[in-house]
This record gives structure tokens, C-alpha cells and sequence, in this order.
């Protein structure tokens, strides 16, 4: 049976991947991000792939409190939701400039981008998550577990709403997990940072000696989110080669 399916950040890499995977198996996906045309550009092209109208999309930043409920209330125009995947996010602060000031705004940007995007997306669909067999899926990092601070900080926040969300939830039948790769290649999220030499640089440290891709970690994502993973709650999955280990 086909499900509902909202993914956060859902216009590139592995947003798009998720998007994609489960439009793959019929599902009706709606992609959230802050630019229209990259969303449309996914949507028309996942409904291309499969000649049907599987996706839609919706712009909003979900950092921003009006814009996160208008995006819910345009979901809830169709519900229930079956699966959530906050996807949204990203090191949005990779330096300062050491004063308090510029150390306290890179900090605050993160904790906006990957917390409270997930946060506000996630609590404003929770009347229209489907119980029992409703699925949360949040994207963590390897940051998570090693830093750089204000990202790696913003993500074990994460985990923490991941284990609080899922003892909420347990008693109605929904999961509530996480995913926290290591490198994954095609992606926007290096940007002009990622040289031959930094990709290098990260592929060494794992032990299968290549990146990970937006499709492997979709695929993770689509498990948790499948009746299959019914027993699998308030967990970090971590996908990263080996770069991190026994976690």
C-alpha cells in the first residue's frame, strides 16, 4: 500500500535520494526546502522517472516558526503522513572569527539549521502521523560523535530529541530513529570545500577506502522507515565506511 511520505531538504543529494527511493516503491512524496525552483526541478524530474505525479513539494524555511506551520498545514491538507525524514540541515557555520559574539552566531546558526528545522517539521506533523506504524527518520552526522563542535553540537542535539521523541511515541506504535553518515560524495554539502585533496583526505579514513553515496544512505533511511523496522526505535544507525568505529 502506498504511504505519505515528507522529507525535509528533499531537493539535492541525499534528500533527493530518499525522495526518490521511496517514489520508487509508488509512494506519494512531498519535498520540503527554501528554494522553489531546486524543488520543482526534483519533482518534475523523480515524476518523469516514473510517470507519475508521485511528488510535490512545499518552500519554506523550517528554521523560521510561521513558515515550519505553513509547511505542516500544507502537508495536513492531505492526510495522514505515514514517514518523516528530516533531512534539512547542514554545516552552515564553518568558522568564526574568535570574538563571543562571532563564536555565539555560529553556533546559534547551526543549532537552527539541523535542530530546530527538524524539530518544528517533526512536532507540527505529529497530530497527522499515522498510529500505529507511523516512522520518524531524523539525519544526524558522524559530527555527531567527533565534532567540529557547533555542527557536531547541533547533531548529538539531535540524537537526544531522537531518544525523547521515541519514548513519546513508543506506546503508539511509531519509531523514532536516526541516521548519521560519514562522507557521502554528490551532495551540496562541502561546497567549494571539497578539493581533490579534503575528499582524499576523508576517504583515507575509512576502511572501504570510498565516499558513501546519497543512494546508500537513502537506502538506510527507507528501512527504518519500513514495517520490517517495527522493533528498531530511538537507534543511531551510522553509515561511514568504518571512518568511526563500534558506534
Amino acid at each position: 500500500m502506498a504511504r505519505r511520505v515528507v522529507v525535509s531538504g528533499g531537493g539535492t543529494g541525499i534528500g533527493l535520494a530518499t525522495a526518490a527511493a521511496f517514489a520508487a516503491d509508488g509512494d506519494q512524496v512531498v519535498i520540503i526546502g527554501r528554494r522553489t525552483e531546486v524543488l520543482k526541478e526534483a519533482a518534475d524530474k523523480l515524476n518523469t522517472a516514473h510517470g507519475a505525479d508521485l511528488v510535490s513539494f512545499t518552500t519554506a524555511d523550517l528554521s523560521d516558526a510561521a513558515q515550519a506551520q505553513a509547511a505542516v498545514e500544507s502537508v495536513a491538507l492531505h492526510s495522514p503522513v505515514d514517514v518523516i525524514v528530516t533531512n534539512a540541515g547542514g554545516n552552515v557555520a564553518w568558522g568564526d572569527d574568535g570574538t563571543p559574539a562571532g563564536v555565539a552566531e555560529g553556533y546559534r546558526a547551526n543549532f537552527e539549521a539541523n535542530v530546530i528545522t527538524a524539530v518544528l517539521l517533526t512536532e507540527g506533523l505529529l497530530p497527522y502521523l499515522r498510529r500505529p506504524g507511523g516512522r520518524v527518520v531524523h539525519l544526524s552526522s558522524i559530527a555527531a560523535v567527533r565534532g567540529p563542535g557547533s555542527y557536531g553540537g547541533a547533531k548529538a542535539a539531535l540524537h537526544a530529541y531522537t531518544y525523547e521523541l521515541a519514548q513519546r511515541l513508543g506506546a503508539d506504535g511509531v519509531t523514532v530513529n536516526a541516521v548519521a553518515p560519514g562522507y557521502v560524495e554528490d551532495t551540496e554539502f562541502f561546497g567549494g570545500r571539497a578539493t581533490p585533496e579534503f575528499v582524499k583526505s576523508r576517504v583515507d579514513q575509512t576502511l572501504v577506502g570510498r565516499p558513501g553515496t546519497p543512494a546508500e544512505i537513502a537506502a538506510a533511511v527507507k528501512y527504518l522507515a519500513s514495517p520490517e523496522a517495527g522493533y528498531l526505535t530511538g537507534q543511531i544507525l551510522h553509515i561511514n565506511g568504518g571512518a568511526m568505529l563500534g558506534r
